[in-house]
């Protein structure tokens, strides 16, 4: 597995809760950083993106010698580092990828700038199999807000027009006491995913650890609702077991490591390797 995105310097999003999602779920997880963030669970500090040469070569180094059996892809602040990623993807035929479009915080605080909002849409959505926003992510794409569990299918359908493959849209921030989720794709496949609304201060991370759990589901070969399906339990008890912890003074992290499963072993092809 392979994560592109940003470090936490709290461990409860980016690429640290990407890596605690991939050995909870069996994976071997390696890492492209694409900006260090200053950051704790009360917000962002500072942020310092990596230059888009460095960020390639990580890619490469991973890709030309581990290999990636699926990937995902996390905070992607600007323009430059969006066609530097899918020029990656590109390069190596990167197969499957996962992009959560990572642009506000759960403080509020942007994590992109303007420009790279709309070249994430062309970039990077005929390229991923699956676009998994929140709503306020998907209001920041489509230019609207979506305000009822009602407009989940337009705006998941809204998505797709713009050139995603498949798009889970994440219903979280909307009122009431089951939260729900819709995902779709050009194929026809059409699932909504409900689930209690669990009240915890400890959501740091969640959106991070979804896409994260979507793609190594994908890399172990199920289908994609399965592979969601997978994914919306796993963070269901993540968030469970985690909403007792206290973790810092603000919105902390998720109990990753709530039930870790063994490596998942498996030869490849020609190389004896395991992913």
């Amino acid at each position: 597995m392979l994560t592109i995105a940003g470090s936490d310097s709290g461990g409860g999003a980016g690429i640290q809760a990407d890596l605690k999602t991939f050995a909870a779920l069996g994976c071997y997880g390696s890492s492209a950083i694409t900006a260090i963030t200053a950051q704790n669970t009360l917000g962002v500090r500072a942020i310092h993106a990596v230059p888009t040469e460095v960020l390639a070569a990580q890619i490469d180094a991973v890709a030309e010698d581990i290999g990636c059996d699926a990937v995902k892809i996390g905070m992607l602040h600007s323009a430059a580092t969006v066609q530097c990623v899918a020029a990656a993807i590109d390069r190596h035929g990167l197969r499957p990828v996962v992009l959560d479009p990572v642009m506000i915080a759960t403080s509020g605080a942007a994590l992109i700038d303007a420009a790279a909002v709309q070249v994430i849409v062309q970039a990077l959505f005929p390229r991923v199999a699956l676009v998994t926003p929140n709503l306020d992510e998907a209001a920041l794409l489509l230019g609207r807000a979506i305000v009822s569990v009602d407009e989940l299918d337009g705006a998941a359908n809204a998505l797709l027009e713009l050139g995603a493959q498949a798009v889970l849209l994440k219903g979280g921030h909307l009122p009431g006491d089951t939260v729900v989720d819709v995902l779709k794709s050009r194929e026809g496949l059409h699932r909504r995913f409900q689930a209690p609304r669990l009240h915890s201060r400890n959501l740091h991370g969640t959106g991070c650890t979804l896409s994260s759990a979507v793609a190594a589901a994908l890399a172990l070969g199920q289908p994609m609702a399965d592979a969601v399906a997978a994914a919306h339990a796993y963070v269901q008890q993540a968030l469970r077991h985690g909403a007792a912890v206290r973790t810092g003074a603000g919105n902390g992290p998720l109990n990753h490591g709530h039930a870790p499963r063994p490596v998942q072993l498996r030869p490849l092809a020609g190389e004896g390797r395991a992913a």
